[in-house]
């Protein structure tokens, strides 16, 4: 297999789904339905949370509309685009994250210093962004450490063939550091103990119907995540109707009462950070090293707990796919301070064990 071009983003619609250990889902429903039935989102709502949102959305379109920022960065090292910022999209239909047709990313995030949109492209090895809203120079700032500049791949040494060719077509591949605790940590509490796609589903609802219209020309229905008063006054309906139960919604108010000690985890060291997630009731280490891999770049916070990740190592590199969290620890050991960059690769090398059993069925909490 030939290395891909560090511009190309059209090759690699599966591989933002192989970053997380997940893969693509099955084609989506038109919008407004769900698996050929109504969908939840299209019920009516007199409950007077409409009401919430057409206030917040109306604060947001009397803001008045920063100028768009530009900045260009040429990275020294071989980037891809999908890549590095494919861990940051939350499924098909994210409204936080788009791809578009002229191999652009958009992303639209909630900074320190407010909402934002930037939309960055990579061309002939040159980083172009552009970034509207308040927050939108904290974005520009912060690009290098986005597209992987503080990443240091070449600490990592490879231990097996399969990882090493890996690696090898994979030159493009560096960790991107975000910067936004909430951020990470948030959708990655709605998809503890569910699928995917019902995770993917509430954060997209969640968004959409309790989040900011994203700032500057944004592609359509793309939105910033609520802040954390927002979200505190998300109705316990709402949760219901968006499939999250009560532990997750829980886990979720808990962490924004917190957001400001949370926020600064993003400056200490992420065995540091991992363990003042940790400290919130909610928060385990499964979800601790997803957010600490996006938002401190940690080339060792390797996933434990998950369903899917031991079996998917110990077939890559045994041939078990009876692999535990042990197990799988124990084959990493020679990876040590990088284990979660040889995780990344294995999943990318795309040898994953046949399927033996049904896909776990769908369960919609919010029908009851």
């Amino acid at each position: 297999m030939a290395t891909p071009a560090p511009s190309s983003l059209a090759p690699r619609a599966s591989t933002l789904w192989r970053m997380a250990g997940r893969f693509p889902p099955r084609p989506r429903a038109p919008y407004g339905t769900s698996e050929g039935t109504p969908c939840p989102d299209a019920r009516p709502d007199p409950t007077g949370a409409r009401t919430f949102r057409a206030a917040t959305r109306a604060a947001a379109a009397a803001r008045p509309e920063a100028p768009a920022r530009s900045r260009a960065w040429t990275p020294p090292y071989q980037a891809d685009l999908g890549l590095i910022l494919g861990v940051l999209r939350r499924g098909p239909g994210d409204p936080a994250f788009r791809l578009t047709q002229d191999r652009a990313v958009w992303r639209a995030s909630r900074t320190p210093e407010g909402p934002a949109t930037l939309r960055v492209t990579l061309r002939a090895g040159r980083a172009e962004a552009t970034a509207w809203g308040p927050g939108a120079d904290w974005f520009l700032d912060r690009l290098p450490e986005l597209l992987g500049a503080a990443d240091s791949p070449e600490a990592f040494t490879p231990r097996h063939r399969l990882v090493a060719d890996s690696a090898r077509r994979a030159t493009g591949l560096r960790l991107t550091r975000t910067g936004l605790v909430l951020e990470s940590l948030i959708p990655s509490v709605l998809e503890q103990k569910v699928t995917a796609d019902e995770a993917y589903r509430a954060w997209r609802r969640l968004l959409t119907r309790h989040g900011e219209p994203a700032p500057g020309p944004a592609p359509e229905r793309m939105a910033v995540m609520p802040d954390p008063r927002a979200w505190s006054l998300i109705p316990s309906w709402e949760w219901h109707r968006a499939g999250v139960d009560d532990k997750r919604a829980a886990t979720i108010l808990r962490a924004v009462r917190l957001h400001s000690r949370l926020e600064r985890a993003a400056g200490l060291p992420p065995e540091k950070a991992a363990a003042l997630l940790e400290a919130v009731p909610g928060i385990g280490p499964w979800t601790s090293a997803e957010v600490v891999q996006r938002t401190h770049g940690a080339p060792d916070a390797v996933t434990t707990g998950d369903l899917h990740l031991p079996g998917i190592i110990g077939y890559a590199l045994t041939g078990d796919r009876t692999t535990d969290d042990a197990a799988m620890l124990e084959l990493l050991a020679p990876y040590a301070g990088q284990r979660h960059r040889a995780a990344r690769l294995i999943l990318l090398a795309g040898r994953v064990p046949p399927r033996r059993t049904p896909k776990m069925p769908y369960s919609d909490i919010s029908r009851l």
